[in-house]
């Protein structure tokens, strides 16, 4: 256990939308931030008057849009707000958010102030500067949030604990954006005096902000310490990644000390360095292994010290163990990949297998399958990079097909299809997968993608990335731990957060 505090941020438009949202925090929050700054003007004082009485802590915001906030307030306004408010909440458990020009007392307890700073653009490389400047303005709490594009930008913020520790004072530094999304979830195990979420998904009033009821649920906040080994899934986007629920639920169920988190990486080699050799990094986060996935899955071998004989036959890392401080190198796509495959397939001897892509995932399935004693051509846009990878397993290769007539098998190892950007992109139309036996799409997320609609419509069968999720992260597990993983935990939390 430790002692931070969960604090969900609510910004409602008007009183009755904020009151109601108060009722659904309460159960979950030790602090409920009302925004102020999001409420329509003429709501302000009622939410002000009607306010309800709760057994937690409120902390008041009014937040100019330089600073983040959702209309421009210029200096006096913003002070008439405060008399007012604090006026009429006399007496009450608050606490308040102020920027640092608000940079005389108020008749308030500074004990219970909140000074923040914002930065959404460019922050500086060193914000303890802004610390000294934030805590030099009087008693209370220092805030500073700063976007941070690639985890190693997450830095600067994360040093602010130990500073604060040295200073005494309480801090909460929060790296903004995907990239930052682990400082909200292991601060409070590191001393960070409070963290944010959101009341839902939706709701999220900053950047990363994850939901309350996943905080504690998903990645038991609450329960984390110093001594908590980190797992997390390094990736070049992380936004997807069903992989956090999948874990944690395998670590909540077996009562393993570990928690696994986002590490949205975009400069490997500096992630390694700042972040993970122990004789190199910057701040010790107690890492004990990550999961590792595109675009990263053969440039990490280059920091490894060892890989096992599956890695090295196929290329491509998808699991990382740190022991001892080195960093050993393992794949487990290709068990993963396989094993469902036999299970719906059956034999694949002989048979022809079209194979997209020709990353680190690719690699697995062409070693998989050609081990299986089948006929596999790798198709993708980037030809040079499938050459290497047809030359490794002495396969063939080529450009994307017109169709795949002829193939008994087709294979989905790129990104085409995965939430988001590419959702409604597919590597083959109905038309396309006349005659095929089988179409294996390894997007996960969504569960139906276009290419697995597109499968049915031509009336092939279809096997979704789900079951290879699962396989592969049920070994991960074994590696890390030494133990068997609960497979039905596993399950259970994958499909609860793909609403299956």
């Amino acid at each position: 256990m430790n002692n931070g505090k969960i604090c969900i941020s609510i910004c409602s438009r008007t009183a009755d939308e904020l009151f109601a949202r108060i009722a659904r925090a309460e159960s979950l929050a030790d602090v409920i931030e009302l925004r102020f700054d999001c409420l329509n003007p003429d709501q302000i004082e009622p939410a002000i008057a009607d306010l309800p009485e709760i057994d937690k802590t409120y902390l008041l915001t009014y937040r100019p849009s330089e600073q983040g906030g959702m209309r421009v307030l210029p200096l006096n306004a913003r002070l008439m707000f405060w008399q007012k408010a604090l006026a009429s909440l006399a007496g009450r458990d608050i606490l308040i958010d102020l920027e640092a020009d608000i940079n005389f007392p108020l008749r308030f307890d500074e004990s219970k102030v909140i000074r923040s700073a914002h930065f959404f653009n460019d922050p500086p490389s060193d914000l303890r500067p802004t610390f000294f400047d934030l805590a030099d303005l009087g008693e209370g709490v220092v805030k500073i949030a700063a976007a941070a594009n690639d985890i190693t930008g997450a830095i600067p913020a994360w040093k602010l604990l130990g500073t604060a520790e040295k200073e005494e004072r309480y801090v909460m530094p929060i790296a903004m954006g995907e990239a930052g999304k682990w400082t909200r979830i292991l601060g409070p195990a590191h001393g960070a005096f409070m963290t944010y979420a959101a009341l839902d998904e939706a709701d999220s009033t900053a950047p990363g902000q994850t939901t309350a009821a996943d905080l504690l649920d998903v990645f038991r906040v609450k329960e984390l310490s110093r001594e908590t080994k980190v797992h997390g899934i390094v990736a070049g986007d992380t936004s997807y990644s069903i992989s956090p629920w999948m874990h944690n639920a395998a670590f909540k169920a077996t009562g393993e000390d570990r928690v696994f988190v986002p590490l949205q990486v975009e400069d490997l080699d500096a992630f390694i360095k700042r972040m993970v050799r122990p004789e190199t990094h910057e701040v010790d986060l107690n890492f004990a292994g990550f999961a590792v996935t595109n675009p990263h899955k053969q440039a990490i071998i280059a920091h490894l010290d060892e890989i096992d004989e599956t890695a090295k036959m196929i290329g491509a890392v998808n699991t990382v163990k740190i022991e001892g401080g080195k960093l050993f190198g393992y794949n487990t796509d290709a068990a993963g990949f396989i094993n469902p495959l036999k299970d719906r397939y059956g034999d694949l001897s002989g048979s022809k297998g079209a194979v997209v892509g020709a990353g680190g995932a690719a690699r697995a399935c062409v070693y998989s399958l050609t081990k299986e004693g089948a006929e596999v051509t790798v198709f993708a846009r980037d030809i040079k990079k499938a050459e290497v990878l047809a030359e490794n397993f002495d396969i063939r290769t080529e450009t994307l097909p017109h169709n795949f007539h002829g193939f008994d098998i087709v294979v989905n190892c790129t990104p085409l299809g995965t939430k988001g950007d590419t959702e409604d992109k597919t590597i083959a139309t109905a038309d396309k997968l006349a005659g095929v036996k089988l179409v294996y799409d390894l997007v996960y997320n969504p569960i139906e993608t276009k290419l697995i609609n597109e499968a049915k419509q031509a009336g092939v069968k279809t096997l979704g990335g789900l079951e290879m999720l699962i396989g592969q992260g049920a070994e991960q597990f074994r590696i890390w731990t030494g133990n068997e993983a609960p497979l039905d935990a596993m399950t259970a939390a994958v499909k609860k957060k793909l609403n299956l």
